[in-house]
């Protein structure tokens, strides 16, 4: 009794230093990139299905696209197509799976810049990610927007060298009605049919695009960003569930009434802080613990239908396997119509559920091969059978993205 009423004071001694200080000392966490659209569902819809990158981190004549064939009967993913266009199908859930240094994070960051230049209409941080500062950057982006437009994104950056030669950054935007009947493949060769030129005053061009939603996570980061949390009911339920799933010592979480955007974890061994995205007295919770604060942030997005797309980029490193697939299973619940995800994981655990072929892209990096070092394997393209596994082909490596271990035995040759 004696230490739960210490307990109590120490929370109410360190809520009224946030309230004066507005920060305590704080772990960081994490990166965020968040555009939700406030308006209908309509006008937030952002549904990505074909993107092609050259010059920018290590990604040359990529190409990576996001639409089907034909539809799958029985599927677990329900309606991977446009509402009102059951031809125009795309892959509503992307897991993307490969070894370290792949590519698998810097897609996402790919995209959230080009996200990011679209709404915000400036160049820097784009530029900041060109790989060979003496040549032309090139990314084509084809996505699906309000009002079933398909849109086609081409952006070109050319450095300048010096002062006098100033950095040129071309853009042009095309865009297309998707028709009753319209699959991606017919609107994409209608795009094809309208010049491509490019407006050096890209803000006006770009002002063509109507409003899009999106949210980017991504693993423990050193950002100084501020990360707000729903008042809705239903945050405080999810981020309760979420961490007294991965630790039961956890007895409830509750939001605080002395300090915005803050929330108290009651465990048995004492109370932990949460402000704005961070924690104090980081070194009480486990680092997977920590990663659920995160991970309850993203579905209670998906599940108010927030942002339509969705890049969550390996948050659960520090999860257990069999919880990892239990989160993305109900991430996929979520799911509304005309919304994606994308889902980033080393668990091949996640093999093991009932998701369609074209679910799954690997991600493979062949440094013997410059002019495209990063590739993209589809296990579409290789298992067209139902009865075929994904899990047993990936374990007899037939994708070949098996990572090269050769090096790592070598270390034990330096035994003396």
């Amino acid at each position: 009794m004696r230490n739960r009423l210490f307990n109590i004071f120490c929370n109410v001694f360190v809520l009224k230093t946030l309230q004066k200080r507005g920060k305590g000392r704080r772990i960081k966490m994490k990166i965020t990139s968040y555009n939700a659209k406030k308006y209908s569902k309509e006008e937030r819809k952002m549904i990505i299905m074909d993107i092609q990158i050259d010059n920018f981190f290590a990604f040359h004549n990529f190409h990576m696209n996001m639409s089907y064939p034909k539809k799958i009967v029985d599927s677990f993913i329900e309606d991977e197509f446009l509402k009102e266009r059951e031809n125009f199908r795309y892959k509503k859930v992307n897991i993307l799976m490969g070894g370290n240094a792949t590519g698998k994070t810097s897609l996402g960051r790919m995209l959230m810049a080009v996200c990011n230049f679209i709404q915000r209409k400036e160049s820097i941080h784009l530029i900041e990610l060109i790989c060979d500062k003496r040549k032309e950057a090139t990314v084509t982006i084809d996505f699906v927007g309000e009002k079933c437009k398909m849109y086609r994104v081409d952006i070109k950056v050319l450095l300048g060298l010096n002062d006098t030669n100033r950095n040129k950054v071309g853009v042009c935007v095309r865009t297309v009605d998707i028709g009753k009947k319209d699959k991606y493949e017919t609107c994409a060769e209608k795009l094809e049919n309208i010049p491509l030129l490019f407006k050096r005053d890209y803000a006006e061009e770009l002002e063509k695009i109507e409003p899009l939603g999106w949210m980017f996570t991504y693993p423990s980061d050193s950002s100084g960003k501020v990360i707000d949390y729903p008042a809705s009911p239903g945050f405080i339920n999810i981020l309760n569930h979420t961490l007294r799933a991965l630790d039961p010592a956890i007895e409830r979480v509750e939001k605080s009434r002395e300090v915005d955007n803050t929330y108290i974890v009651h465990m048995k061994s004492g109370d932990v802080i949460i402000q704005d995205g961070e924690v104090i007295k980081s070194n009480v919770l486990s680092s997977g613990t920590k990663a659920g604060i995160d991970v309850a942030r993203l579905i209670a997005a998906i599940y108010a239908g927030e942002c339509g797309f969705y890049y969550c980029d390996e948050k659960f490193s520090y999860i257990h396997n069999e919880i990892e697939k239990a989160f993305l299973t109900i991430m996929i619940n979520g799911l509304r119509d005309d919304e994606q995800l994308f889902f980033t994981t080393h668990n091949s655990d996640i093999l093991d559920l009932p998701l369609p072929k074209h679910s799954y892209t690997f991600l493979k990096k062949d440094i013997y091969d410059k002019s495209q070092p990063i590739k993209c394997v589809y296990a579409s393209d290789y298992l067209k059978r139902n009865t075929d596994s994904v899990r047993n082909a990936v374990d007899n490596d037939l994708f070949s993205v098996t990572p090269n271990i050769e090096l790592i035995y070598d270390i034990a040759n330096e035994k003396k």
